[in-house]
Protein backbone atom coordinates (compact mmCIF):
# COMPACT_ATOMS: atom_id res chain seq x y z
CA UNK A 1 0.00 0.00 0.00
CA UNK A 2 1.42 3.43 -0.92
CA UNK A 3 1.56 5.68 2.21
CA UNK A 4 0.40 8.73 0.92
CA UNK A 5 0.82 11.22 3.70
CA UNK A 6 -1.61 14.68 3.65
CA UNK A 7 -0.14 17.78 4.95
CA UNK A 8 -2.29 20.20 5.76
CA UNK A 9 -0.99 23.68 6.72
CA UNK A 10 2.21 22.87 4.70
CA UNK A 11 3.19 26.35 4.07
CA UNK A 12 2.70 27.89 7.59
CA UNK A 13 5.09 28.57 10.05
CA UNK A 14 5.14 25.05 11.16
CA UNK A 15 3.41 23.22 8.45
CA UNK A 16 6.64 24.25 6.69
CA UNK A 17 9.19 22.55 8.98
CA UNK A 18 7.24 19.89 8.85
CA UNK A 19 7.56 19.47 5.47
CA UNK A 20 11.32 19.79 5.59
CA UNK A 21 11.35 16.68 8.13
CA UNK A 22 9.50 14.82 5.93
CA UNK A 23 10.39 15.31 2.34
CA UNK A 24 13.20 12.86 2.58
CA UNK A 25 11.99 10.14 3.57
CA UNK A 26 11.91 7.05 1.06
CA UNK A 27 8.82 5.18 2.80
CA UNK A 28 6.32 7.54 2.15
CA UNK A 29 4.86 10.25 -0.86
CA UNK A 30 4.34 13.64 0.65
CA UNK A 31 1.63 15.78 -0.38
CA UNK A 32 1.25 19.45 0.81
CA UNK A 33 -1.87 20.64 1.10
CA UNK A 34 -2.64 24.51 1.40
CA UNK A 35 -4.73 26.70 0.80
CA UNK A 36 -2.52 28.71 -1.32
CA UNK A 37 -1.54 26.03 -4.24
CA UNK A 38 1.08 28.62 -5.51
CA UNK A 39 3.09 28.66 -2.79
CA UNK A 40 2.48 24.94 -2.27
CA UNK A 41 3.88 24.18 -5.12
CA UNK A 42 6.83 26.59 -5.07
CA UNK A 43 7.72 24.52 -1.35
CA UNK A 44 6.71 21.01 -2.90
CA UNK A 45 9.11 21.64 -6.49
CA UNK A 46 12.15 22.81 -3.53
CA UNK A 47 11.59 20.08 -1.33
CA UNK A 48 10.60 17.26 -4.41
CA UNK A 49 6.99 15.94 -3.47
CA UNK A 50 3.69 16.91 -4.50
CA UNK A 51 1.22 19.65 -3.73
CA UNK A 52 -2.81 20.07 -4.17
CA UNK A 53 -4.77 22.70 -2.64
CA UNK A 54 -6.53 22.42 -0.01
CA UNK A 55 -9.49 24.32 2.25
CA UNK A 56 -9.40 22.97 5.96
CA UNK A 57 -12.46 23.96 5.99
CA UNK A 58 -14.09 21.48 3.28
CA UNK A 59 -13.07 18.35 4.96
CA UNK A 60 -14.71 16.24 2.52
CA UNK A 61 -12.64 16.92 -0.18
CA UNK A 62 -9.71 15.15 1.00
CA UNK A 63 -11.50 11.79 -0.43
CA UNK A 64 -9.81 13.17 -3.41
CA UNK A 65 -6.10 13.44 -2.35
CA UNK A 66 -6.28 9.02 -1.07
CA UNK A 67 -4.14 9.50 2.09
CA UNK A 68 -3.11 6.98 3.92
CA UNK A 69 -2.52 9.10 7.07
CA UNK A 70 -3.02 12.83 7.24
CA UNK A 71 -1.50 15.51 9.51
CA UNK A 72 -2.65 18.77 10.39
CA UNK A 73 -0.39 21.24 10.93
CA UNK A 74 -2.51 24.22 10.36
CA UNK A 75 -4.43 25.14 13.05
CA UNK A 76 -5.28 27.53 15.42
CA UNK A 77 -7.18 24.53 17.11
CA UNK A 78 -8.82 26.90 20.05
CA UNK A 79 -11.96 27.00 18.42
CA UNK A 80 -11.89 23.90 16.31
CA UNK A 81 -14.55 21.37 15.24
CA UNK A 82 -13.60 17.79 14.75
CA UNK A 83 -14.73 17.87 10.87
CA UNK A 84 -11.03 16.93 9.38
CA UNK A 85 -10.12 14.02 11.93
CA UNK A 86 -13.51 12.82 11.41
CA UNK A 87 -13.27 13.02 7.55
CA UNK A 88 -9.62 11.29 7.48
CA UNK A 89 -11.10 8.62 9.53
CA UNK A 90 -13.69 7.94 7.53
CA UNK A 91 -11.61 7.35 4.80
CA UNK A 92 -9.37 4.76 6.59
CA UNK A 93 -6.39 6.92 7.57
CA UNK A 94 -4.67 7.67 10.26
CA UNK A 95 -4.49 11.25 11.82
CA UNK A 96 -1.88 13.42 13.40
CA UNK A 97 -2.44 16.90 14.40
CA UNK A 98 -0.36 19.47 16.33
CA UNK A 99 -3.48 20.98 18.32
CA UNK A 100 -2.59 23.35 21.75
CA UNK A 101 -5.94 24.03 22.32
CA UNK A 102 -6.85 22.57 25.58
CA UNK A 103 -10.75 22.51 24.52
CA UNK A 104 -10.36 20.44 21.86
CA UNK A 105 -7.73 18.18 23.29
CA UNK A 106 -9.63 17.43 26.03
CA UNK A 107 -12.67 16.53 24.06
CA UNK A 108 -10.96 14.84 21.46
CA UNK A 109 -10.94 11.02 22.52
CA UNK A 110 -14.26 11.01 24.05
CA UNK A 111 -15.53 12.62 20.31
CA UNK A 112 -13.29 9.82 17.97
CA UNK A 113 -12.22 7.16 19.62
CA UNK A 114 -15.01 5.04 18.70
CA UNK A 115 -14.68 6.01 15.10
CA UNK A 116 -11.31 5.15 15.07
CA UNK A 117 -11.41 2.07 16.24
CA UNK A 118 -13.79 0.91 14.06
CA UNK A 119 -12.04 2.45 10.84
CA UNK A 120 -8.95 0.59 12.47
CA UNK A 121 -7.17 3.63 12.60
CA UNK A 122 -5.10 5.63 15.35
CA UNK A 123 -6.15 9.53 15.76
CA UNK A 124 -3.34 11.85 17.82
CA UNK A 125 -3.69 15.45 19.26
CA UNK A 126 -1.42 17.30 20.57
CA UNK A 127 1.73 15.48 19.14
CA UNK A 128 3.46 18.93 19.83
CA UNK A 129 5.60 20.49 22.35
CA UNK A 130 2.17 20.47 24.68
CA UNK A 131 1.76 17.96 25.36
CA UNK A 132 3.73 15.61 23.66
CA UNK A 133 7.29 16.88 24.49
CA UNK A 134 6.75 18.34 27.91
CA UNK A 135 5.28 14.99 28.78
CA UNK A 136 7.98 12.63 27.04
CA UNK A 137 10.20 14.71 29.30
CA UNK A 138 8.41 14.43 32.22
CA UNK A 139 8.20 10.77 32.14
CA UNK A 140 12.26 10.76 31.27
CA UNK A 141 12.64 13.16 34.02
CA UNK A 142 10.36 10.86 37.20
CA UNK A 143 11.12 7.02 35.92
CA UNK A 144 11.12 5.44 38.97
CA UNK A 145 9.43 8.03 41.24
CA UNK A 146 6.26 7.20 44.10
CA UNK A 147 5.20 10.30 43.97
CA UNK A 148 5.20 13.78 41.73
CA UNK A 149 4.34 16.88 43.80
CA UNK A 150 4.89 19.48 41.03
CA UNK A 151 5.75 20.01 37.76
CA UNK A 152 6.17 23.63 36.28
CA UNK A 153 6.82 23.61 31.94
CA UNK A 154 7.86 27.23 30.74
CA UNK A 155 8.37 27.52 26.69
CA UNK A 156 10.10 31.03 25.31
CA UNK A 157 10.70 31.51 21.49
CA UNK A 158 13.02 33.36 20.18
CA UNK A 159 11.92 37.20 19.39
CA UNK A 160 12.71 36.32 15.71
CA UNK A 161 10.46 33.03 15.14
CA UNK A 162 8.35 33.50 12.81
CA UNK A 163 4.51 33.73 14.36
CA UNK A 164 1.38 33.24 12.20
CA UNK A 165 -1.52 35.00 12.75
CA UNK A 166 -2.79 32.04 14.06
CA UNK A 167 -0.74 31.70 16.64
CA UNK A 168 -0.96 35.36 17.74
CA UNK A 169 -4.69 34.80 17.86
CA UNK A 170 -4.48 32.01 20.10
CA UNK A 171 -2.47 33.63 22.42
CA UNK A 172 -4.57 36.17 22.76
CA UNK A 173 -7.48 33.91 23.35
CA UNK A 174 -6.88 33.34 26.63
CA UNK A 175 -4.74 36.66 27.63
CA UNK A 176 -6.71 38.21 30.44
CA UNK A 177 -9.40 35.47 30.65
CA UNK A 178 -10.04 33.06 33.41
CA UNK A 179 -8.00 29.83 33.15
CA UNK A 180 -8.20 26.29 35.08
CA UNK A 181 -5.37 25.50 37.00
CA UNK A 182 -4.58 23.20 39.76
CA UNK A 183 -2.98 24.52 42.53
CA UNK A 184 -2.02 23.71 45.84
CA UNK A 185 -3.82 20.66 45.46
CA UNK A 186 -7.24 22.08 44.15
CA UNK A 187 -8.60 23.26 41.10
CA UNK A 188 -8.73 27.21 40.64
CA UNK A 189 -9.11 29.45 38.15
CA UNK A 190 -6.37 32.41 37.47
CA UNK A 191 -5.94 35.50 34.38
CA UNK A 192 -4.34 34.52 31.72
CA UNK A 193 -1.13 35.55 31.20
CA UNK A 194 -1.27 36.38 34.79
CA UNK A 195 2.27 36.50 36.88
CA UNK A 196 5.57 37.91 36.54
CA UNK A 197 7.83 35.27 37.09
CA UNK A 198 11.51 34.62 36.05
CA UNK A 199 12.10 31.40 34.32
CA UNK A 200 15.84 29.88 33.98
CA UNK A 201 16.27 28.88 30.34
CA UNK A 202 19.43 26.69 30.80
CA UNK A 203 21.52 27.81 27.96
CA UNK A 204 19.24 31.31 27.24
CA UNK A 205 19.75 32.77 30.57
CA UNK A 206 16.50 34.05 32.24
CA UNK A 207 13.37 35.13 30.66
CA UNK A 208 9.92 36.16 31.90
CA UNK A 209 7.23 33.65 31.90
CA UNK A 210 3.20 34.11 32.52
CA UNK A 211 0.45 31.90 32.51
CA UNK A 212 -0.41 30.14 29.36
CA UNK A 213 -3.52 28.17 28.63
CA UNK A 214 -2.65 24.53 26.90
CA UNK A 215 -3.45 21.24 27.32
CA UNK A 216 -0.97 20.47 29.72
CA UNK A 217 -3.23 21.90 32.85
CA UNK A 218 -6.16 19.02 32.45
CA UNK A 219 -3.14 16.40 31.50
CA UNK A 220 -0.36 17.06 34.26
CA UNK A 221 -2.86 17.64 36.65
CA UNK A 222 -3.82 13.93 36.63
CA UNK A 223 -0.50 13.64 37.53
CA UNK A 224 0.49 16.20 40.92
CA UNK A 225 -0.42 15.97 43.87
CA UNK A 226 -0.08 19.80 44.37
CA UNK A 227 0.27 21.79 41.08
CA UNK A 228 0.91 22.43 37.36
CA UNK A 229 2.28 25.34 35.69
CA UNK A 230 2.53 25.84 31.97
CA UNK A 231 4.34 29.60 31.58
CA UNK A 232 5.04 30.89 28.20
CA UNK A 233 7.76 33.83 27.66
CA UNK A 234 8.63 36.67 24.88
CA UNK A 235 12.50 37.16 24.80
CA UNK A 236 12.33 40.53 24.70
CA UNK A 237 11.09 41.94 28.33
CA UNK A 238 9.19 45.26 27.31
CA UNK A 239 6.92 43.28 25.21
CA UNK A 240 5.88 40.63 27.68
CA UNK A 241 5.80 43.29 30.35
CA UNK A 242 3.55 45.13 27.86
CA UNK A 243 1.11 42.24 27.08
CA UNK A 244 0.99 41.23 30.71
CA UNK A 245 -0.29 44.84 31.34
CA UNK A 246 -2.82 44.63 28.02
CA UNK A 247 -4.26 42.02 30.30
CA UNK A 248 -5.46 43.81 32.88
CA UNK A 249 -8.28 45.45 29.75
CA UNK A 250 -9.62 42.22 29.62
CA UNK A 251 -9.52 41.44 33.26
CA UNK A 252 -11.26 44.73 34.47
CA UNK A 253 -13.49 44.16 31.49
CA UNK A 254 -13.09 47.10 29.62
CA UNK A 255 -12.40 44.82 26.74
CA UNK A 256 -13.78 41.57 26.35
CA UNK A 257 -10.75 40.17 24.65
CA UNK A 258 -7.40 41.04 23.00
CA UNK A 259 -7.74 39.13 19.85
CA UNK A 260 -9.29 42.12 17.71
CA UNK A 261 -5.63 43.35 18.24
CA UNK A 262 -3.94 40.29 16.63
CA UNK A 263 -2.63 42.05 13.48
CA UNK A 264 -0.99 45.31 15.31
CA UNK A 265 0.15 43.56 18.17
CA UNK A 266 2.01 41.44 15.62
CA UNK A 267 3.54 43.66 13.43
CA UNK A 268 4.69 45.86 16.77
CA UNK A 269 6.66 42.24 17.49
CA UNK A 270 7.83 41.46 14.19
CA UNK A 271 9.29 45.57 14.26
CA UNK A 272 10.71 44.97 17.67
CA UNK A 273 12.09 41.24 16.62
CA UNK A 274 15.60 42.84 15.26
CA UNK A 275 16.31 43.50 19.35
CA UNK A 276 15.96 40.33 20.52
CA UNK A 277 17.63 36.63 19.23
CA UNK A 278 16.79 33.77 17.16
CA UNK A 279 17.48 31.32 20.25
CA UNK A 280 14.51 29.56 21.86
CA UNK A 281 14.22 27.24 24.97
CA UNK A 282 11.78 25.38 26.90
CA UNK A 283 11.62 23.87 30.75
CA UNK A 284 10.38 21.07 32.51
CA UNK A 285 10.89 20.81 35.99
CA UNK A 286 9.58 18.54 38.54
CA UNK A 287 9.68 17.55 42.32
CA UNK A 288 8.21 14.66 43.89
CA UNK A 289 9.68 11.54 45.64
CA UNK A 290 11.65 8.91 44.00
CA UNK A 291 11.58 5.23 44.53
CA UNK A 292 14.33 5.36 47.66
CA UNK A 293 11.73 7.75 49.62
CA UNK A 294 14.06 10.58 49.05
CA UNK A 295 13.10 14.34 48.01
CA UNK A 296 13.66 14.61 44.35
CA UNK A 297 14.21 17.92 41.98
CA UNK A 298 14.87 17.11 38.44
CA UNK A 299 14.53 19.36 34.88
CA UNK A 300 14.60 18.69 31.55
CA UNK A 301 15.92 21.38 29.54
CA UNK A 302 15.79 22.28 25.22
CA UNK A 303 18.01 25.43 24.07
CA UNK A 304 17.78 25.59 19.80
CA UNK A 305 19.98 28.34 18.05
CA UNK A 306 20.15 29.66 14.80
CA UNK A 307 16.03 29.86 14.54
CA UNK A 308 16.00 25.92 14.59
CA UNK A 309 13.10 26.09 17.49
CA UNK A 310 10.14 26.85 15.18
CA UNK A 311 10.64 22.52 14.36
CA UNK A 312 10.46 21.68 18.16
CA UNK A 313 6.32 21.90 18.10
CA UNK A 314 6.68 19.27 15.01
CA UNK A 315 8.89 16.81 16.40
CA UNK A 316 6.44 14.68 17.90
CA UNK A 317 4.16 14.56 14.77
CA UNK A 318 6.77 13.24 12.60
CA UNK A 319 8.03 11.04 15.64
CA UNK A 320 4.42 9.66 15.98
CA UNK A 321 4.52 9.04 12.02
CA UNK A 322 7.55 7.01 12.06
CA UNK A 323 6.53 4.81 14.79
CA UNK A 324 3.41 4.14 12.28
CA UNK A 325 5.34 3.55 9.36
CA UNK A 326 7.89 1.45 11.46
CA UNK A 327 4.79 -0.23 12.58
CA UNK A 328 5.85 0.28 15.83
CA UNK A 329 2.47 2.01 16.91
CA UNK A 330 0.10 -0.33 16.77
CA UNK A 331 -2.23 1.49 18.95
CA UNK A 332 -6.05 2.79 17.84
CA UNK A 333 -8.10 4.58 18.44
CA UNK A 334 -8.26 8.22 19.35
CA UNK A 335 -5.84 10.10 22.38
CA UNK A 336 -3.91 12.55 23.05
CA UNK A 337 0.39 12.32 22.40
CA UNK A 338 0.68 11.12 25.62
CA UNK A 339 2.62 8.13 26.33
CA UNK A 340 2.56 7.22 22.42
CA UNK A 341 6.48 8.44 22.03
CA UNK A 342 9.20 8.76 24.02
CA UNK A 343 11.59 11.64 24.58
CA UNK A 344 14.65 9.80 22.65
CA UNK A 345 12.56 9.30 19.71
CA UNK A 346 11.05 12.99 19.58
CA UNK A 347 14.33 14.39 19.95
CA UNK A 348 15.84 12.12 17.09
CA UNK A 349 13.37 14.20 14.50
CA UNK A 350 15.42 16.87 15.28
CA UNK A 351 19.32 15.76 14.49
CA UNK A 352 20.71 18.07 12.45
CA UNK A 353 19.38 21.11 13.95
CA UNK A 354 21.26 23.54 16.54
CA UNK A 355 19.23 22.02 19.64
CA UNK A 356 20.68 20.57 22.50
CA UNK A 357 18.33 19.43 25.39
CA UNK A 358 19.80 18.40 29.13
CA UNK A 359 18.72 16.66 32.15
CA UNK A 360 19.72 18.15 35.61
CA UNK A 361 19.09 16.70 39.25
CA UNK A 362 16.96 13.50 39.63
CA UNK A 363 19.32 12.37 42.78
CA UNK A 364 17.96 12.98 46.04
CA UNK A 365 18.46 15.85 47.08
CA UNK A 366 20.90 16.36 49.28
CA UNK A 367 22.41 19.19 47.76
CA UNK A 368 25.66 19.30 46.15
CA UNK A 369 28.22 22.19 47.01
CA UNK A 370 27.36 23.87 43.62
CA UNK A 371 23.85 23.85 44.35
CA UNK A 372 24.67 25.14 47.34
CA UNK A 373 26.17 27.93 46.02
CA UNK A 374 24.56 28.66 43.31
CA UNK A 375 21.28 27.21 44.32
CA UNK A 376 18.41 27.97 40.95
CA UNK A 377 21.30 29.88 38.95
CA UNK A 378 23.16 26.44 38.71
CA UNK A 379 20.40 25.80 35.76
CA UNK A 380 21.74 28.41 34.03
CA UNK A 381 25.59 26.72 34.16
CA UNK A 382 26.73 25.50 31.16
CA UNK A 383 26.94 21.61 31.16
CA UNK A 384 30.98 21.23 31.02
CA UNK A 385 30.91 23.07 34.10
CA UNK A 386 28.09 21.42 35.51
CA UNK A 387 29.79 18.09 35.10
CA UNK A 388 32.98 19.01 36.57
CA UNK A 389 31.72 21.07 39.75
CA UNK A 390 28.02 19.25 40.55
CA UNK A 391 29.81 16.49 42.21
CA UNK A 392 27.64 13.26 43.84
CA UNK A 393 30.41 10.98 43.46
CA UNK A 394 34.72 10.91 43.25
CA UNK A 395 35.86 11.41 39.66
CA UNK A 396 39.06 12.12 37.63
CA UNK A 397 39.22 15.08 35.06
CA UNK A 398 42.16 14.52 32.61
CA UNK A 399 43.64 18.00 30.77
CA UNK A 400 46.30 20.42 30.30
CA UNK A 401 47.64 23.31 31.63
CA UNK A 402 50.14 26.00 32.04
CA UNK A 403 51.74 27.22 35.97
CA UNK A 404 53.29 30.53 36.28
CA UNK A 405 54.41 32.79 38.51
CA UNK A 406 57.39 35.25 39.98
CA UNK A 407 60.50 33.93 40.99
CA UNK A 408 61.53 35.88 43.90
CA UNK A 409 62.86 33.85 47.26
CA UNK A 410 59.69 34.78 49.28
CA UNK A 411 57.16 33.61 46.42
CA UNK A 412 59.13 30.64 45.60
CA UNK A 413 59.13 29.93 49.29
CA UNK A 414 55.42 29.90 49.39
CA UNK A 415 54.79 27.89 46.72
CA UNK A 416 56.76 24.99 48.35
CA UNK A 417 55.64 25.33 52.07
CA UNK A 418 51.82 24.92 49.60
CA UNK A 419 53.06 22.74 47.65
CA UNK A 420 52.25 23.89 44.50
CA UNK A 421 53.87 23.32 41.59
CA UNK A 422 56.96 24.42 39.43
CA UNK A 423 55.71 26.88 36.67
CA UNK A 424 55.34 25.37 33.28
CA UNK A 425 53.58 23.43 30.92
CA UNK A 426 51.71 20.61 32.34
CA UNK A 427 49.95 18.15 28.95
CA UNK A 428 49.62 15.53 31.58
CA UNK A 429 47.27 17.42 34.01
CA UNK A 430 44.60 15.21 36.46
CA UNK A 431 41.95 16.96 39.02
CA UNK A 432 40.59 14.44 41.16
CA UNK A 433 36.96 15.98 42.82
CA UNK A 434 36.03 13.37 45.90
CA UNK A 435 32.77 15.22 47.60
CA UNK A 436 32.47 14.02 51.04
CA UNK A 437 29.47 14.85 54.14
CA UNK A 438 30.51 18.54 53.85
CA UNK A 439 32.11 19.69 50.70
CA UNK A 440 34.84 18.59 48.31
CA UNK A 441 38.66 17.79 47.86
CA UNK A 442 40.07 18.78 45.05
CA UNK A 443 43.61 17.55 44.06
CA UNK A 444 45.39 18.34 41.39
CA UNK A 445 48.10 15.85 39.61
CA UNK A 446 50.79 18.78 37.62
CA UNK A 447 52.77 16.05 36.48
CA UNK A 448 54.89 14.71 39.79
CA UNK A 449 53.75 17.67 41.68
CA UNK A 450 50.04 17.38 43.57
CA UNK A 451 48.33 19.41 46.08
CA UNK A 452 45.53 19.62 47.56
CA UNK A 453 42.77 21.70 48.72
CA UNK A 454 39.48 21.16 50.55
CA UNK A 455 36.12 23.53 49.76
CA UNK A 456 33.05 23.49 51.51
CA UNK A 457 30.18 25.46 51.87
CA UNK A 458 29.65 28.21 54.63
CA UNK A 459 25.98 29.08 56.64
CA UNK A 460 26.08 32.47 54.83
CA UNK A 461 23.89 31.54 51.91
CA UNK A 462 25.82 31.03 48.76
CA UNK A 463 29.39 31.66 50.64
CA UNK A 464 32.24 28.87 50.22
CA UNK A 465 35.61 28.53 51.63
CA UNK A 466 38.85 26.94 50.36
CA UNK A 467 41.16 25.87 52.54
CA UNK A 468 44.75 25.40 51.39
CA UNK A 469 47.25 23.93 53.64
CA UNK A 470 47.02 25.91 56.95
CA UNK A 471 45.35 28.73 55.19
CA UNK A 472 42.01 28.79 54.15
CA UNK A 473 39.64 31.64 51.88
CA UNK A 474 36.36 32.42 52.01
CA UNK A 475 34.81 33.20 48.79
CA UNK A 476 31.23 34.72 47.17
CA UNK A 477 30.27 32.66 43.75
CA UNK A 478 29.86 35.26 40.92
CA UNK A 479 27.24 34.18 37.85
CA UNK A 480 29.01 34.68 34.51
CA UNK A 481 28.08 34.31 31.02
CA UNK A 482 29.64 31.20 30.49
CA UNK A 483 30.33 30.17 34.38
CA UNK A 484 31.23 31.53 37.63
CA UNK A 485 33.88 33.25 39.32
CA UNK A 486 34.90 33.44 42.47
CA UNK A 487 35.28 36.41 44.55
CA UNK A 488 37.48 36.65 47.62
CA UNK A 489 35.79 38.14 50.97
CA UNK A 490 38.41 37.28 53.59
CA UNK A 491 41.04 34.99 54.57
CA UNK A 492 42.87 33.63 57.71
CA UNK A 493 45.75 31.16 59.07
CA UNK A 494 44.20 28.32 61.00
CA UNK A 495 41.70 29.93 62.50
CA UNK A 496 43.12 33.31 63.12
CA UNK A 497 41.34 35.89 61.41
CA UNK A 498 44.08 38.11 58.66
CA UNK A 499 43.65 41.58 57.44
CA UNK A 500 41.96 41.52 54.23
CA UNK A 501 44.62 44.50 53.49
CA UNK A 502 47.78 42.11 53.64
CA UNK A 503 45.89 39.26 51.88
CA UNK A 504 46.90 38.28 48.49
CA UNK A 505 44.25 39.22 45.57
CA UNK A 506 42.41 36.03 43.99
CA UNK A 507 40.87 35.89 40.83
CA UNK A 508 38.86 32.24 39.61
CA UNK A 509 36.40 31.52 36.99
CA UNK A 510 35.51 28.43 36.05
CA UNK A 511 33.51 28.45 32.35
CA UNK A 512 33.12 26.57 29.18
CA UNK A 513 34.16 27.15 25.53
CA UNK A 514 33.49 25.21 22.55
CA UNK A 515 32.04 22.82 24.47
CA UNK A 516 34.87 22.07 27.08
CA UNK A 517 35.41 23.12 30.92
CA UNK A 518 37.95 25.58 31.10
CA UNK A 519 40.10 27.33 34.01
CA UNK A 520 41.74 30.38 35.18
CA UNK A 521 43.19 30.71 38.69
CA UNK A 522 45.50 33.84 39.29
CA UNK A 523 46.68 34.52 43.22
CA UNK A 524 48.48 37.63 43.57
CA UNK A 525 50.23 39.67 45.82
CA UNK A 526 50.67 43.75 45.07
CA UNK A 527 54.59 42.97 47.40
CA UNK A 528 55.31 39.79 45.73
CA UNK A 529 53.41 39.53 42.41
CA UNK A 530 51.86 36.90 41.03
CA UNK A 531 52.62 33.98 43.87
CA UNK A 532 50.89 31.28 41.83
CA UNK A 533 49.03 30.66 38.56
CA UNK A 534 47.71 28.34 36.79
CA UNK A 535 45.21 27.68 33.44
CA UNK A 536 43.80 25.27 31.47
CA UNK A 537 40.85 22.40 30.20
CA UNK A 538 39.46 19.15 31.24
CA UNK A 539 37.64 16.81 30.21
CA UNK A 540 36.06 13.48 31.60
Amino acid sequence: MTRRVVLVGATGAFGERLARLLAPWPEIELILAARGLERAQALAGELGCAAAGFDRDRPETLRELRPWAVIDAAGPFQRSAMHLPRAAIALGAHYIDIADGRDFVAGFAAALDAEARSAGVIAVTGASSTPALSNAALDALTAGWTRLDRVTVAISPGARAPRGLSVVRAILSYVGRPVRVFTGGRWAHEAGWSGLRRVIFPGLGRRLGSLCETPDLDLMAGRVEQEAQFLAGLELAPLHVGLWLMSWLVRLRVVRSLEPAARPLRAMADLAAGLGSDRGGMVVLAEGTGGDGAARRARWSLAAQANAGPSVPVAAAAAVLRGLVDRRIEARGAQACVGLVTLDEIIDELAGLQITTRADGGAPEAPTLLQRMLGDATWELPAPVVAVHDRTSRQTFSGRGVARGARGLLVRLSRTVIGLPETGCYGDLKVTIAPDAGGEWWTRDFGPCRFSSRLRSLAAPGEFEERVGPLSFRFQPVLRKNGFAWRKLSWRLGPLPLPKALGPQVRATSFARDGVYRFSVVTAHPWLGVIFAYSGRLTG
